[in-house]
């Protein structure tokens, strides 16, 4: 029955979001901010795919032990392109509040850094991605980086389209606040309370919920640049 139910989410979730992902990028002028954000999408849906297929394949056959390489090789691919849809967000945050900016700022050095700390320690032998029992240590480790790196994306989705009553965007923030508020709970207690584990369902429709604010925008505003919100 979980097998039926989730593999019925999984491919749904990764249908919508690919759907939507790729209209937004195919149908946007090249360098529109509309075309970054569809690519945005893509690259969460393709990198979730890495964990999700071989997770239904093990779910289907009863045997998680028997496909520890397959889902420790998804989870790293996917914790790598969850770092890299974040850093695209941030990138349309700043197209869209702050055109006039270019080059290197303070908040690209924070952001870029924090990302590139979070793959680099991803990539540690230590993490041993291909065990179904890898050291809850590293997972915390990774994870800090990555935490401070979604709390600066709230924070600047809440002064910018919050405050700024962007209503495209409004809600963005909160959005990336329960993925993550869901999120991380797998992470520390999954292992000790599998059912835990069911919070990844929510933390996915927060995705979905990302990406839907951005296909709405795109689907009334369709601009050929980014439009700046005051």
């Amino acid at each position: 029955m979980q097998a039926f139910f989730e593999s019925i989410f999984d491919v749904g979730y990764l249908f919508v979001v690919l759907l939507l992902g790729w209209t937004m990028a195919k149908n946007s002028p090249k360098g529109s901010v509309w075309r970054d954000y569809g690519i945005m999408a893509i690259v969460l849906g393709c990198g979730d795919a890495f964990h999700l297929f071989p997770r239904i394949f093990a779910l289907w056959s009863g045997d998680m032990a028997g496909h520890a390489a397959s889902l420790g090789f998804g989870k790293l691919v996917t914790s790598i392109t969850m770092t890299v849809f974040y850093v695209l967000l941030y990138r349309f945050w700043r197209r869209r509040y702050h055109p006039e900016e270019s080059g290197v700022c303070i908040r690209c050095v924070v952001v870029y850094g924090l990302a590139i700390v979070r793959v680099l320690l991803c990539l540690f032998p230590q993490n041993d991605w291909f065990s179904l029992d890898a050291p809850l240590s590293w997972g915390i480790l990774r994870n800090i980086p990555f935490a401070i790196l979604g709390a600066c994306l709230i924070w600047f989705f809440y002064q910018s389209a919050a405050r700024g009553r962007d209503a495209a965007f409004e809600k963005m923030w909160l959005a990336i606040t329960l993925s993550f508020a869901f999120y991380f709970p797998v992470v520390l207690f999954a292992d000790l309370l599998p059912p835990i584990g069911m919070l990844m369902i929510p933390k996915t429709i927060a995705y979905v919920w990302i990406v839907w604010m951005g296909f709405r925008a795109y689907s009334s505003e369709k601009p050929s640049r980014p439009t700046r919100v005051r």
